[in-house]
């Protein structure tokens, strides 16, 4: 299975972070919290897939560290701002320094779930849309979206062909099909569960052998199995 998604809380109000951390593992995140900048930048900033940062904060500012994982540590780390500090010219500096979104409080726990997964399923799409990969003579080329199974052209719908590289980014690890719904599809796309099955049945089709490599887990997902 896949690792938890990892997210670093960094707020010195420790009864809204321990709501955060409440809801947000119970979406099946892991949670780590730091009370100031301070402790924030002596955490392993690389570890995190996304970090949920107050501006407002006793000694070093939310913005100061922003700033320091933009230039200094030259991060791209997803960085979402949560702060009362709404005014239009805050906001601007929230983005300039490299903000991936910028919530106001008081704020629903709700938002900042759903805000949360955009930004992760973005990361996820963008790596997709960049990563070559290959396993044996099947080969992706993320620049030009093909894939060749010994040396001949796969002809790919574009979903089957994220689906695949999903997989080959996974090798050996199952992947449930709420997952590849929302890492693949769109949020204002309608789709449910068997929109996945159809496109997995396509796809294994289509990639010949290897088509026997893409595993199935009933009530759960799928898995790329190298033997």
């Amino acid at each position: 299975m896949e690792r938890n998604r990892k997210i670093l809380i960094v707020d010195d109000e420790k009864d809204l972070c321990e709501i955060l951390q409440f809801n947000l593992e119970s979406e099946g995140f892991d949670i780590d919290i730091a009370y100031s900048g301070e402790d924030a930048l002596k955490q392993n900033l690389e570890d995190y897939d996304l970090i949920l940062l107050d501006v407002m904060m006793g000694g070093i500012s939310g913005f100061k560290v922003a700033n320091v994982i933009r230039k200094e540590k030259n991060l791209d780390t997803p960085v979402i701002f949560l702060t009362a500090k709404g005014e239009e010219n805050d906001v601007l500096t929230g983005f300039n320094l490299g903000a991936d979104d910028y919530i106001t409080k008081p704020y629903s726990i709700k938002e900042v779930t759903a805000r949360v997964k955009a930004i992760l399923r973005r990361g996820d799409r963008k790596a997709l849309s960049t990563t070559d990969t290959r396993f044996q003579t099947l080969v992706v080329s993320a620049s030009r979206k093909e894939v060749t199974v010994d040396g001949e052209l796969a002809q790919l719908t574009r979903k089957e062909f994220e689906i695949l590289v999903l997989l080959l980014k996974n090798l050996d690890q199952y992947i449930t099909r709420e997952d590849i719904l929302n890492r693949i599809w769109d949020d204002d796309v309608i789709v449910t569960e068997r929109n996945v099955d159809v496109n997995i049945a396509r796809l294994r089709k289509k990639i010949g052998a290897y088509g026997q490599n893409i595993k199935g887990k009933t009530g759960y997902g799928y898995c790329f199995k190298t033997s």
